[in-house]
């Protein structure tokens, strides 16, 4: 049992049924995008790579709802998307003769930012490991949550909620949830009424909840199984859950048992970590930008003792010391310190955060971080700085802009619309 906060009424609540949020943000590429240029929002935008002058191949990488209403898509080839939805750049400059007429069928087109968008996903994740005791990061905008021990059935949806409201308030992105009993049911709903949706399906009404959704819906099938499914005379997941299950197994093998499981709602899989993480932060927005030192360093010590003390609950040690100050409109600026070897000395982390921060410390700020990276869970080799000292007869350390290659603790996948390989994990801020 979780020492977490709990809702009234959880302890009543049957201990066999599991609630399960699945987060899943909308088209977070281009939420992102529209958070550094706030003209862009309610204007289709498309963000890839490929469009750029001299370059003749590339991909969409996140087409947003007022773009795909022109056809475009994720994964499509950029010159099929210019072609659908011609950039705004070309009417601007002069190319047609009625640009006001045309402005309307325009579309903005930005190179992939991944940097950018792993620290908008991190103000994301903090939320997310706030708000759960168990989260399953599987994608950069995409994560399971195990909120049993938080809240109760009869009011998941408010929680829910709360959760989808903390998102757009602290971050500024939109995300939809689904919660259900099961993953692949959360799943299911978190894109049963995108974009912004939220989707609750009790114990006892994922049968009846799945029954009528396309067999391309049920989780874990795409165009290829679909189309089977359909030539077995199969188009909903209730005609799936009602089929003999023995011609789905000789077809597909034991994943045409996980498929009928699936369709009937039945899935034990546990919500579960990848892993150990890689990095600890904390932040926290101002409702204004700061520009008193006073208040920012208050902050810094805040949340340098926040990280450090979870560190030290998770039994880890930081090779790594980090802080993050976001600037209006939303630039994000990130610094790091690496040590010598892995301490655990909150001391050290307060000290560090306070010298990073010093550039910042007259320039109007809206957001700040501290992180803890590099990690390693070993807790009986817990060390000081002052211990590294005396073995490596060194202090040195060196200070970077924070560009983290090895930041990224979850699984490779896309997010918004068709999933493609290639995008980033959702991880601590870089």
């Amino acid at each position: 049992m979780s020492d977490g906060p709990r809702l009234p009424g959880v302890e009543d609540e049957d201990e066999g049924d599991r609630i399960v949020c699945h987060v899943d943000a909308d088209c977070f590429y281009a939420s992102c995008e529209r958070l550094r240029e706030p003209e862009l929002r309610g204007e289709p935008v498309v963000v890839g790579m490929g469009y750029e002058e001299g370059e003749t191949v590339g991909a969409v990488a996140t087409a947003s709802y007022e773009a795909r209403e022109f056809g475009v898509e994720s994964a499509q080839a950029i010159s099929t998307a210019l072609e659908r939805l011609p950039r705004r750049a070309v009417y601007e400059n002069g190319a047609v003769d009625d640009p006001d007429l045309e402005r309307e069928q325009t579309g903005y087109y930005r190179p992939v930012d991944m940097d950018y968008y792993e620290s908008v996903a991190a103000d994301v994740r903090e939320i997310l490991h706030d708000c759960a005791d168990t989260v399953r990061e599987v994608s950069i905008d995409e994560a399971y949550l195990d909120v049993t021990d938080r809240t109760a059935w009869a009011v998941a949806d408010g929680f829910a909620r709360h959760i989808k409201d903390r998102i757009r308030r602290e971050v500024g992105v939109d995300v939809s949830v689904g919660v259900a009993p099961s993953m692949a049911a959360a799943k299911i709903a978190s894109d049963f009424d995108k974009p912004d949706g939220l989707t609750v399906v009790k114990p006892g009404e994922i049968r009846d909840f799945l029954a009528p959704l396309e067999v391309d819906l049920l989780h874990g099938v795409g165009p290829v199984t679909a189309r089977e499914l359909r030539e077995m005379g199969l188009e909903t997941a209730g005609d799936v859950a009602a089929a003999n299950p023995e011609p789905l197994v000789d077809r597909f093998g034991e994943r045409g048992r996980e498929l009928y499981d699936r369709a009937r709602g039945e899935d034990d899989r546990r919500v579960e970590p990848t892993g150990d993480p890689k990095s600890f932060s904390r932040e926290s927005a101002f409702a204004e930008p700061v520009d008193a030192p006073a208040s920012k360093y208050e902050q810094i010590e805040t949340l340098a003792s926040a990280v450090a003390d979870r560190a030290r609950r998770e039994g880890a040690l930081y090779r790594t010391i980090g802080v993050k100050a976001v600037t209006p409109p939303y630039d994000v600026n990130t610094r790091e310190r690496s040590l010598p070897g892995p301490v655990d000395d909150p001391d050290l982390v307060d000290r560090i955060a306070h010298d990073l921060f010093a550039e910042f410390e007259d320039v109007p700020v809206r957001k700040l971080g501290v992180r803890v990276a590099n990690l390693e869970f070993a807790a009986e080799d817990q060390a000081s700085l002052e211990s590294w000292e005396e073995n490596s007869g060194s202090t040195d350390v060196k200070t970077d802009d924070a560009t983290d290659e090895d930041d990224s603790d979850l699984d490779s996948a896309s997010l918004c619309g068709t999933r493609t390989a290639g995008q980033s994990t959702l991880a601590d801020f870089t």
